[in-house]
C-alpha cells in the first residue's frame, strides 16, 4: 500500500453552544477533513482543526499541503511513515503553515490499520475494546440554567464522572458551580475540576482547601497552575493528598517527559497526535504514572486509550461533530466503545460533504445556526 493522492474538505459552522474555559471563548467550528488515498483505493481520514480562527480557504490549504507535506509522503507506505523518527535541526524544526500534524498522523494510522485489516486500537496493541468516559462540559460561559441542563442530560445518559470549568475571578462563582453540579447529578458522582492555569500555586492550594471544607470531593484537579511550574505542581501534588493533580495537556512530548521527571503530576493528560501519544504513554507506563485521554476529534482517542495500560478515563465534551461521519464512536452508559471496523472506523459522511462543505472563509454573520442533527440539548 502506498499513498498516491489526497483530498481536503473544509467545514465551518456555528456551534450548538459557546464552549470554553477561564481563558477562551469559542462559538464556531472550524475543521477540515484530510483524506489520504492509497493505490489500493483505501482512504485514511484525519481532521484539521483550528479552535480560535477560521482555517484558510480550501484552495490555500491544498496549496500548503502539496508544498509542505506531500513531498514527504507521496508514494510512501503508511505503515512505515507512522513509525518514522526524525531529528529536526535548526530551521527544520518548524510547524506546517496549516495545522496538519495531528490529521496527518491520524490518516496514516487509519491506512496502516486498514492494510492489515485491524481496528486501530488492535494495531496499537490493545487488550480491551472500551474505556470509561467522563462528561466534560466546556461549560465556563454557560448560564447556570444551561450548565445544569447540560449535566442533567449527561447524567441521564449514564455518565458517572463529570468535569467542570473553574477559575472565575469571583471564587464564589466556582463554589456555586460545584454546588449546582452536586444538586444535578447522581449522589455517587465523581467530580473533576479544570482551572486551565487560572491560579497561582499558593492560590490554588488555598482554594482547594476551601473546596474540600465545603464538602466537595474531587477525583482530580486539572491544570490548576502554569504548565511549566514544576515546583508549584509538585507542591500541590504533595500537599493535596486527598485529590490528584492532572497536568500536561498543553505540553508537547518533550515537555511531558520533563514534567514526569520532575515528579510534578499524579496523572498525565495526553491527546492529539497518535504516534506522540503512544510514545509518551509508554514512557508514563514505565514510570507507573496514570494517563488520561483528553479531548480528541470525534473521540478517536478511544483507540489510544484502549491501547495504553495506564488509561482509565476518556474525555467526552458533547461537541457537535458527529454529523461529519457516517458512524461516530459509540458511547453507551458512560463507556466509549472502540470501533471494530478496520482502521479507526470513522468515514466522512457524504451528506456532510455535500451540505456542510465551505470552501471559503465565512464571516460570523454567514454561519447560520448549528446543524440540527448535531445539537446536544436545547440550552
Amino acid at each position: 500500500m502506498h499513498v498516491v493522492d489526497f483530498r481536503i474538505t473544509r467545514f465551518q459552522y456555528a456551534r450548538d453552544r459557546v464552549i470554553g474555559d477561564s481563558q477562551v471563548w469559542i462559538d464556531q467550528v472550524n475543521i477540515a477533513a484530510l483524506e489520504l488515498i492509497a493505490n489500493t483505493g483505501e482512504v485514511g481520514l484525519g481532521f484539521v482543526q483550528a479552535l480560535f480562527y477560521p482555517l484558510p480557504d480550501q484552495a490555500e490549504m491544498e496549496r500548503v499541503f502539496r508544498a509542505e507535506v506531500w513531498p514527504g509522503i507521496e508514494g510512501q507506505p503508511p505503515a512505515a511513515l507512522v513509525h518514522r523518527v526524525s531529528r529536526p535541526r535548526g530551521g527544520n524544526q518548524r510547524a506546517y503553515s496549516v495545522p496538519f500534524h495531528e490529521s496527518l498522523q491520524l490518516a496514516l494510522w487509519d491506512l496502516a490499520a486498514k492494510q492489515v485489516g485491524l481496528p486501530m486500537h488492535r494495531l496499537l496493541g490493545s487488550r480491551r475494546d472500551r474505556v470509561e468516559a467522563y462528561a466534560s462540559g466546556l461549560d465556563f460561559h454557560l448560564t447556570d440554567d444551561q450548565y445544569c441542563a447540560l449535566f442533567a442530560h449527561a447524567n441521564s445518559l449514564g455518565y458517572r464522572a463529570f468535569k467542570i470549568k473553574v477559575g472565575h475571578p469571583d471564587f464564589d462563582w466556582d463554589l456555586k458551580r460545584l454546588k449546582l453540579l452536586k444538586q444535578t447529578v447522581r449522589k455517587d458522582a465523581l467530580v473533576m475540576i479544570d482551572a486551565n492555569e487560572a491560579w497561582g500555586a499558593k492560590e490554588a492550594l488555598t482554594k482547594l482547601e476551601v473546596i474540600r471544607r465545603e464538602g466537595h470531593d474531587l477525583l482530580w484537579v486539572e491544570d490548576p497552575i502554569l504548565r511549566d511550574d514544576h515546583d508549584g505542581l509538585k507542591m500541590l501534588k504533595d500537599a493535596c493528598s486527598w485529590t490528584l493533580i492532572n497536568s500536561g495537556e498543553y505540553l508537547d512530548a518533550h515537555n511531558k517527559r520533563l514534567l514526569m521527571e520532575a515528579q510534578a503530576t499524579d496523572i498525565l493528560n495526553v491527546h492529539g497526535q497518535v504516534t506522540d501519544v503512544m510514545r509518551i504513554g509508554w514512557l508514563a507506563a514505565d514510570r507507573g504514572i496514570p494517563v488520561s485521554l483528553g479531548n480528541t476529534c470525534l473521540e478517536v482517542g478511544v483507540h489510544m486509550a484502549c491501547a495504553l495500560p495506564e488509561v482509565q478515563w476518556l474525555e467526552y465534551s458533547f461537541q457537535n461533530y458527529d454529523h461529519l461521519v457516517e458512524e461516530p464512536v459509540d458511547i453507551h452508559d458512560g463507556w466509549a466503545l472502540a470501533p471494530s471496523r478496520p482502521g479507526h472506523g470513522l468515514v466522512l459522511s457524504e451528506t456532510a460533504r455535500r451540505e456542510w462543505w465551505r470552501p471559503h472563509v465565512l464571516g460570523p454573520d454567514q454561519l447560520g445556526t448549528a446543524p440540527e442533527n448535531a445539537r446536544l440539548v436545547k440550552l
